[in-house]
This record gives structure tokens, sequence and C-alpha cells, in this order.
């Protein structure tokens, strides 16, 4: 029932759209329950009465009931279909807008297509449910009530063999309603896993064909399918045997009821409109059970499928703001670790006891082999993450104490993997400051080597890039994600490997607009290539999670540590371009 109640919660912004919806529903279900009488009326005037004017009276009046049922459905319809599908959209904005919410750690630990399927398939099925619930439970229910009310007052005798046979229906309905559950929640959860194999199919198809793994991948989806139709074959076959089944009882109900209202009638206890009108009214109790008992099922596929939904709701965080978290004023940049310790899992430290201190508007070069916590200490810095243990400061104020949006907007950071908008290349720049002029962007893409190529393309700045930017090559993805970050126009700047994939004469153009760039603000460069490093005022160099080593390119040098030994193999290896293994 909890799980019921949050499910109804969904309808409580919309209540005014539903009470006047209320209103149109009880008027037409009233018209509903007055119906058989009437025809009670004519079916006496006729057999008993003969009464031909009277007749005409009677068959005018249910007429003109038919047309103000016919107002009030209409009406009853349009205010909850509009409140119910309302509020599956704001249910779809709030777990929209949570995802937002959470820290990076929980999209590493989810796969995209699960996230995908709940937001897709799963809030489809609950949509399934709340459009029914209602508009369902309140006319039918008050068919039911109204129509028990009338018959206990025709004829009490009749009403008992109504009830008794009714339970039956109860009870096998809640056996039933209780299997569909369970199949329905495990169908949801092999329908997000195919809707996984899709995502990563389709995002993977180069690697997919140049491997000739086209036959694997279909049977993994084949695989899934098959699974979810053999669940499909036994929810079908309850609900085969289910909906019939109730029918019958329905059917067997109507039939004792017609067997004894019948000897009633001989009886002369009742007239013959009585006994029909009791048929009817009968049939319109009856029809409640039969919804009540369908909405039942899928009830609990909207259960199971909410389940998931709210698993996203409930989710919080794992980077908490502080309840008195600052506001952070415009930095200098200076920045502080102390003692930091940070940890994925358990008993598996990834940095260890990391401490040093940068000066405002320094340039730094994180050096190290592949696995030493580079991006790591990125991510911490960026307060993608919070360490285990020791504090980052940034112009002396722990980052724990300011809000999260007041330094993220004095953050740019260039990743390793850029990745693109599917829109205009204008677009993808400009998501860096919404209210940027034209000139501020073509200025940001000059700085960084964008603008020649963007005016060679076909539409210049309104050039649609594709999914993730797969029409532009990676160096001008790149170049595009050093613009966004130009224009930004941070304190703080990290560049993840920024321009590994330019060649020598883009990468010379870019370290130009980079010195102007990084001119007192404070920087963070990871790098494999030795000309993006060796000017830099200081030089970490990490292994195993540790600093091994920290001073500037000849410093290094002259100790003939890790960083020598680093730079010595990429310096022999003049074949080959820089890779992750030497850390340079």
């Amino acid at each position: 029932m909890e799980k019921i109640k949050r499910i109804l919660r969904l309808l409580t912004p919309h209540k005014k759209l539903l009470i006047t919806g209320s209103f149109f529903l009880l008027i037409a279900t009233g018209t509903n329950l007055v119906f058989p009488w009437f025809i009670k009326q004519v079916i006496d005037t006729v057999t008993v009465e003969k009464n031909l004017e009277l007749l005409n009276h009677f068959i005018l009046l249910t007429g003109l009931l038919l047309i103000l049922q016919l107002i009030c459905t209409v009406c009853q319809d349009y205010y909850f279909n509009l409140a119910q599908k309302s509020s599956i959209i704001k249910l779809r904005v709030a777990v929209f807008e949570h995802l937002h919410t959470l820290s990076i750690s929980y999209f590493i630990k989810k796969r995209t297509g699960d996230i995908v399927s709940r937001m897709t398939n799963d809030i489809t099925t609950l949509e399934n449910v709340i459009t029914q619930i209602p508009a369902t439970v309140l006319q039918q229910g008050v068919r039911m009530l109204g129509g028990i009310i009338i018959i206990i007052y025709m004829n009490w005798k009749l009403t008992i063999i109504a009830f008794l046979l009714s339970l039956v229906l109860v009870a096998f309905g809640r056996i039933v309603g209780m299997r569909l559950r369970g199949i329905a929640t495990q169908a949801q959860d092999k329908l997000a896993q195919s809707t996984i194999v899709l995502e990563e199919t389709i995002s993977c198809i180069q690697v997919v064909k140049s491997f000739v793994q086209e036959k694997l991948e279909i049977a993994r989806f084949a695989k899934i399918m098959d699974e979810i139709l053999a669940l499909s074959k036994r929810r079908i076959i309850i609900t085969a045997i289910f909906v019939p089944t109730m029918g019958f009882i329905a059917l067997l109900t109507a039939l004792m009821l017609l067997w004894y209202g019948g000897r009633e009638v001989i009886s002369q206890e009742m007239s013959p409109g009585d006994l029909i009108a009791f048929i009817l009214y009968s049939v319109i109790i009856a029809h409640p059970m039969g919804i009540f008992a369908q909405l039942f099922t899928h009830l609990q596929e909207g259960i199971g499928a909410s389940e998931r939904i709210f698993e996203i709701l409930d989710t919080r965080p794992d980077i908490q703001e502080s309840p008195n978290a600052k506001t952070l004023p415009p930095i200098a940049g200076k920045i502080e670790v102390e003692n930091l310790c940070f940890q994925y899992q358990k008993e598996r430290e990834v940095l260890k006891n990391i401490s040093f201190t940068i000066e405002a508007g320094q340039e730094i070069a994180l050096v190290g082999p592949s696995g030493a916590g580079k991006s790591t200490l990125i991510r911490l810095l960026h307060r993608f993450y919070d360490p285990t243990s020791g504090t980052i400061k940034v112009d002396g104020i722990p980052l724990k104490d300011v809000s999260l949006s007041s330094y993220f907007k004095q953050v740019g950071i260039v990743p390793q993997e850029t990745i693109l908008f599917g829109d205009t290349i204008e677009m993808n720049i400009r998501y860096a400051k919404s209210d940027a002029t034209q000139t501020e962007i073509i200025n940001a893409a000059k700085s960084a080597n964008a603008h020649d190529f963007i005016m060679e393309s076909p539409m210049q700045y309104q050039t649609i890039v594709g999914e993730k930017g797969i029409r532009l090559s990676a160096g001008q993805r790149q170049r595009i994600a050093i613009a966004r970050a130009i224009l930004k126009n941070p304190r703080l700047l990290i560049l993840d490997e920024a321009t590994s994939s330019l060649d020598n004469e883009s990468e010379k153009l870019i370290q130009d607009a980079l010195e102007r760039l990084l001119k007192n603000r404070t920087s963070f460069i990871i790098a494999h290539r030795l000309s993006t490093i060796q000017n830099a005022d200081k030089i970490i160099v990490l292994d195993q999670g540790k600093i091994v080593e920290i001073g500037n390119h000849k410093e290094l040098m002259e100790k003939k540590g890790l960083y020598h030994h680093l730079t010595t193999v990429r310096l022999m290896d003049t074949k080959q371009p820089t890779t992750d293994n030497t850390g340079i």
C-alpha cells in the first residue's frame, strides 16, 4: 500500500483537475445507475400496465439521460487524462532533474542503457497504470457501491447470493495478481538489459564491425528477447486463464441470480421489471469487479516499474554540500592539498597522503605511469569526488565548505575523451557561456585554432556535429572543447590530455593560445608530450598513488629519478607517438 500511495502522490499537484473530473464522473456514473431503473419502468409499463403514454415518457427521459451521460463522460475523460499526463511529464522531468544532482560515481556504477530504460520503459509502464487508477477506482467504486445499495433494497436474498460469489472473484484475483507482479518485475529487468545491449551496440558499432562480432551482439540481444518472451508466455498463460475465469464466475453469478429471480417472478414475489433491473444492477456490480481484477494485474506491473524509478529518486549524491555551504567568491587560484587519500573501493587506496601547495597563477603538470592516480587527482580537484580523508583548499577555503555550483563556475576542464552534444558547433562552444556574443565565440574558436576548419565546414558555426561529435575528427572535437573552456574563462583550468590528438602544427598554435590563456590562472595539465609540460612552473610526479617527485623540468632531470626515466624513454622513442605507458 505504501508503494501505491507513493504512486498516487504523483497526482497530488493536479488536485483541481481531478476534483473537476470527479464532479463530472459522479454525474455520469449516477446516470448509469439510474438507467436500469428506467428499463424496469419501461418493461413493467409494457408488460404489466400497457400504458403507451407512460412508455413514451420513460423513453424520452432515458434518451435525455444518455445525452447527459455522454457530455459528462467526455468532460471527465478530458480532466482526468490531462491530470494524469501532466503528472507523468512532471515525473519524467523530476527524474531527469534528479539525475543531474547525482555524483559522477553513480553514472560510473550504472550502465547508460539501464538508466535510459528506467526513463522510458519503466515510466511508460507506470503511465499506463496511473492513467487508469483514479478515474477507474472512483467510477467503478461508485457503480459497485451504488449497485449494491440498490439491490439490497430491491431483494436482500439475491444480494447475499451475489456477494458470496463475488468473494470467490476477490480471492482468485489476489492470488493471480501476486504472481503477475513477480513476472512483471522480472520482465522490466530483462527489458532494461535489452536496452543496455542496444545502447552499447549502437555506440560501439565501429568496434563491433571491426572485430566482426555482429553475430555475437545479435545473439546477446536475441537471448534477452527469448527470456522476455518466456516471461511473456507465463504472463499470457496466467492472464488467458485469469480473465475468462473471472468472466465465467461473473456469468455464473448472473445465471444463479436469473434462476433464483425467475422463481421469485413465477411466485409473483417480483415483477418482470424488477428481475431485469436486478440482473442489470448485478452486471453493473460484476463489471467493476472484472475491471478491478484487470487493474490489479496492471497495478502489479506498475509497482514493479515504480520501484526502479523511485530507486533513482531515492538515490542521494555521494558529493553532499554542507548545510552551511557558502558561495565561493572569485578566487585567485591558490591550491593547498593536505594529506589527501582516496579509494574507489574499500582496502584499495588510489591516492595516499598527497600533499602540495600551488600558488595562484602557476601551471602544474601531472606526470606518472598509467594508473599512477593522475586522473583521480584531477577529479578530486574538480570535486567530482570527495577525498576519503584529507582536505583540498582553494584560497584557504576548504572545498567542502563551499557550494558546488559556485566552485564549478570557476573551474574549466578539457577532458581526455571529448564528447560533444549533437547540435551545432556554435551551441557546443556557447555551452560554456549561454549569453556569449558571436564575437566572443569566434575569438574563443580562434584561440583554440578551431576557427579555420569551422569556416571550411558546410554551415560554418551552424554545422551539426552529430551524436557525440562523430562528424568531426578527434582533433577537431578537442579544439571545440578547448574553445568551450576558453570561453568560460575559468580561474582554475584542468587540461586532461587536451592536445593529445592534435598534429604538431595545431599543437603549437594551441600552446601559444594556452600560454596567453593560462597567464595569471592556476592550471593543472595531464600530458604525455614533453613539449606540453617542460615549461610548467611545477611538475608533480605520481607513482602508485604517491608523490615521488616534485619540481620543475630542470630540477627533476638533474635528480635522475622517475621523471628522468620517463622522459628518457620518451626521447628515445622517436618513431612512435607518446603512449600512456610512459606517462609523458
